[in-house]
């Protein structure tokens, strides 16, 4: 429950602050935190009314969740920086046009290039540059080097810690929800008390 409340939160966070403003990511986040929400809701039903089937269909989802957040975490711990660089280049390339400028005005930075020789990325560069509408790019006098920051040089300062973060509080998670698993194991099983002790369990 935890999880899926601190999902939506943080999603509602995130709109209402502007740092993220495509309404698919928002509704994304907010799906998997209700459906995460939903789970816990099911557990907790089950275990009260001692309830196995519910509690079963709770231990097998659980477990689901548990191993693709444990693959998730991994991942987020084992990046490095020239895996990050690749990741944001083929993501920095399907995005469209209105979302790379949010992101160079909301990090005032013109374009993505990370020290490559690649022509076609110096060609893509010029490109964002030219469209590019950060406040940086005012200050720029005509004639001189751009001095605008580029935004891969500004997000790979931030995203190391950033997914070590992530990955570190995904893995604490996974580990409570694998508890969760087990103990629904142990107790799916168990007698109710208030049930008639001569009924057919």
């Amino acid at each position: 429950m935890l999880v899926g409340l601190l999902l939506i939160g943080v999603a509602a966070w995130g709109k209402s602050f502007g740092i993220v403003s495509s309404i698919h990511i928002i509704g994304g986040v907010i799906a998997v935190g209700f459906f995460l929400l939903l789970i816990a809701i099911v557990g907790l039903i089950g275990a009260i009314n001692h309830h196995q089937v519910m509690l079963f269909f709770y231990m097998v989802i659980l477990g689901l969740v548990f191993l693709f957040q444990l693959g998730v975490s991994c991942s987020c711990l084992a990046l490095n920086t020239s895996r990050e660089e690749s990741l944001f280049r083929a993501t920095w390339d399907i995005l469209s046009n209105k979302t790379r400028n949010e992101i160079e005005v909301n990090l005032n930075c013109c374009g993505l290039l990370n020290n490559t020789n690649d022509p076609v990325a110096i060609k893509t560069f010029q490109l964002d540059y030219n469209l590019c509408t950060a406040m940086c790019k005012d200050n720029t006098t005509k004639g001189h080097v751009p001095s605008c920051p580029k935004c891969g040089e500004k997000m790979l300062k931030h995203s190391d810690e950033a997914l070590k973060i992530l990955g570190g509080v995904g893995l604490f998670f996974s580990f409570t929800e694998i508890l969760g698993v087990l103990l629904a194991m142990r107790y799916r099983n168990q007698k109710d008390p208030r049930a008639n002790p001569s009924a057919f369990l």
